[in-house]
C-alpha cells in the first residue's frame, strides 16, 4: 500500500483524459489535476465542447484528434462506455502509454482480452478504477477478512441509477446491472472471501440479478445487484460469515473523498516505478471472465 502522506519527490505524470461526460468531470479531470503526482495534461471527447467544459476550469488544453492527446502526454486515463475503452486503450497501450482504465475494462471478454495482450505485449503499466477498493476503509474490512476463515458471504449492491440522471447511459442501460456493477461486487467477494472460480446468474440483468459464486477455497457467496430499484441512498454492503465474528463493510457510508489521493498516488507510483499494483488489467480481465459465465450461460 502506497502512503499518501509522504512528500511526492518525482516529476508529475502527465496523464491525458479521454472522455467529458459527467464522470469524467466530477471524478478524473478533477483528481488528475489537483496533484502533486498528477497533471491533467489534456482532454479529448468525441464531443468538443464537452471536453472544452471539462479542461477549462484547469486550464489544460483540448486535443483535436485522440492522436494529438497521445502526443501529450505519457498516460491516459479513460472515462468513455467500455466497448470504446477497450478500443483506445488498446491503441494507446501500443504507442507505450500507461493506462488508468474504468471498469468493466471492456464490454466482453474478447475485447478484454485482446486489450490484456496488448498491455503485457507493450509493457506498459495498467490500473483500473475498482473505486471502493482505493478507500482505507475499504482496505481495513479486507486486512480483517484476510484474518478470518470464512465460510460464505452475501452481498447487495442496489441503487436507482438506471431510472434516471447522469448514469442512465446507453450501453448501461443495455447490459444492466451486471456489466455495470459486477465488477465492484465480483472484486469485492473474491478479495474478501477467496479467488471466484465460478459463477452463475439468475434473474434479469436490467432489472434484478442474482449471482451465486463457488471460490476456490469452497467457500460460496451470493450478490443481488440492480439499477433499476428505488431505493434511496443506494446499498453497497457485503457481509462475511464463518467461525469468526461477522465482518461487514458498508459502501455507502464511505466518503469517496479519501479514495481519490489513494488512487491518484498508486497510478503515479506505478507508472514512475514500472511496477502495476494488484488491480491492473489483468484483474479487470478476471472480473470479465466472471462476469462472461454469467453472460454466456
Amino acid at each position: 500500500m502506497t502512503s499518501t502522506n509522504a512528500p511526492w519527490s518525482h516529476a508529475p505524470v502527465k496523464v491525458g483524459l479521454v472522455g467529458a461526460g459527467p464522470w469524467a468531470q466530477w471524478v478524473h479531470a478533477r483528481v488528475l489535476a489537483a496533484g502533486p503526482e498528477t497533471e491533467l495534461a489534456g482532454v479529448w471527447a468525441r464531443r468538443p465542447e464537452a471536453a472544452q467544459e471539462t479542461a477549462a476550469p484547469y486550464g489544460a488544453p483540448v486535443a483535436a484528434r485522440f492522436e494529438e492527446l497521445l502526443d501529450s502526454c505519457e498516460a491516459l486515463a479513460f472515462a468513455v462506455p467500455p466497448a470504446v475503452q477497450a478500443e483506445l486503450a488498446l491503441r494507446a497501450a501500443k504507442a507505450g502509454k500507461a493506462l488508468l482504465l474504468e471498469k468493466p475494462i471492456a464490454e466482453d471478454l474478447g475485447a478484454a482480452r485482446r486489450l490484456v495482450d496488448a498491455i503485457e505485449e507493450a509493457g506498459v503499466v495498467s490500473q483500473v478504477t475498482l473505486t471502493n477498493r482505493y478507500h482505507p476503509e475499504t482496505r481495513r474490512f479486507l486486512a480483517a477478512a484476510r484474518e478470518s476463515e470464512v465460510f460464505g458471504a452475501r452481498a447487495a449492491f442496489l441503487s436507482g441509477a438506471f431510472l434516471g440522471g447522469a448514469f442512465s447511459t446507453p450501453w448501461r442501460l443495455e447490459h444492466g446491472a451486471l456489466l455495470d456493477l459486477g465488477p465492484h461486487v465480483l472484486d469485492l467477494l473474491d478479495a474478501a472471501v477467496g479467488r471466484i472460480v465460478r459463477v452463475r446468474g439468475a434473474g434479469d440483468t436490467r432489472r434484478w440479478i442474482e449471482l451465486t459464486c463457488e471460490h476456490e477455497n469452497g467457500a460460496v457467496s451470493q450478490a443481488s445487484l440492480s439499477g433499476s430499484v428505488n431505493v434511496t441512498p443506494g446499498i453497497v454492503r457485503v457481509e462475511l460469515f464463518g467461525s469468526g465474528p461477522e465482518l461487514v463493510f458498508d459502501g455507502e457510508s464511505l466518503d469517496h473523498e479519501e479514495t481519490w489521493p489513494v488512487l491518484r498516488r498508486e497510478f503515479a507510483t506505478a507508472v514512475r516505478t514500472g511496477v502495476p499494483g494488484e488491480l491492473d488489467a489483468r484483474r479487470g480481465l478476471h472480473l470479465q471472465t466472471l462476469i462472461a459465465q454469467v453472460s454466456e450461460a
